[in-house]
């Protein structure tokens, strides 16, 4: 009998907690979530950290907790830890920008190729409606050039113990070491650097490309992005011109036979290309 007087109690309490939540919420509830990773689109150099939010891009649906899976190509990026753990959560669950109270119960889970953030709010009856941040992400890009996307796998979120929806997300794009294009599919400008010939026998012409005035440098790297030389330093026009690499170090030394790296940066552009150098 004390059982079920317990339970019936227990049910009593979770109904009440559902009509609240459902009179919180109001119509709000029926336009959900937009979260999307955040900037859609970066352009890295080969072994840059950079930093991704979780963004709720537009004011909708109240929620007071989260549960976000989020997933990567590890052999493109590592994730990289913020110390302290509290630093990864966002405005939105901290206070910063909304009028939650700062305490959360946050949990974070981390592997080789995915991450799980799960935050709810500890502020009695207060629930939060973007746009904002609700967590900070760090990763740092390999050491090849490539393009890769990290992935929003999952996302849910409640309000007073009720699930919302609907959920949309958006995923992001990584350039590391080439331009990727913004925007509706059209390109930063113009910028872009060329090596030929391509495999070459120790010397090299690099054609560099801008539609801007302005300071340029153009360096050579090793696959690890460590400087082998500068070819190039100052402010130029823009347009098109023509050096050479002659398959040296900054000290006038030969370099090894093998894939290199030649950056173009104006800016705060950069464009990469590789060359094979033959021996």
């Amino acid at each position: 009998m004390a059982d079920r007087t317990i339970l019936g109690r227990w049910a009593a309490r979770s109904a009440r907690t559902a009509l609240l939540g459902l009179a919180l919420a109001g119509p709000a509830r029926a336009q959900g979530v937009s979260i999307a990773l955040t900037p859609a689109i970066q352009n890295v150099a080969p072994g840059a950290q950079f930093d991704v939010d979780v963004d709720v891009t537009q004011a909708g649906a109240a929620f007071n907790g989260f549960r976000v899976v989020v997933s990567f190509d590890p052999t493109a990026l590592t994730f990289v830890p913020l110390v302290p753990l509290a630093n990864q959560q966002g405005c939105l669950m901290t206070g910063g920008c909304s009028a939650a109270c700062g305490q959360t119960f946050h949990q974070f889970a981390a592997a080789a190729d995915s991450l799980v953030a799960s935050d709810v709010l500890l502020c009695d009856q207060v629930a939060v409606t973007g746009p904002g941040a609700i967590y900070h992400l760090r990763f740092q890009a390999a050491d090849s050039v490539q393009a890769t996307t990290i992935h929003v796998r999952r996302a849910l979120f409640y309000d007073a113990g009720l699930f919302v929806t609907p959920v949309t997300t958006a995923d992001c794009q990584i350039g590391i070491g080439e331009l990727l294009a913004v925007g509706a599919g059209a390109p930063v400008g113009v910028l872009r650097v060329q090596a030929a010939p391509n495999p070459a026998w120790g010397r090299v012409s690099l054609l560099a490309a801008t539609d801007r005035a302005g300071a340029q440098t153009l360096d050579v790297l090793d696959p690890a992005g460590r400087l082998v030389r500068r070819i190039a330093s100052g402010w130029q026009p823009a347009g098109e011109r023509t050096l050479a690499w002659d398959g040296t170090d900054a000290g006038g030394r030969g370099v090894p036979a093998g894939v290199y790296l030649v950056r173009l940066r104006a800016g705060d552009r950069v464009t990469w290309a590789r060359v094979a150098l033959l021996r």
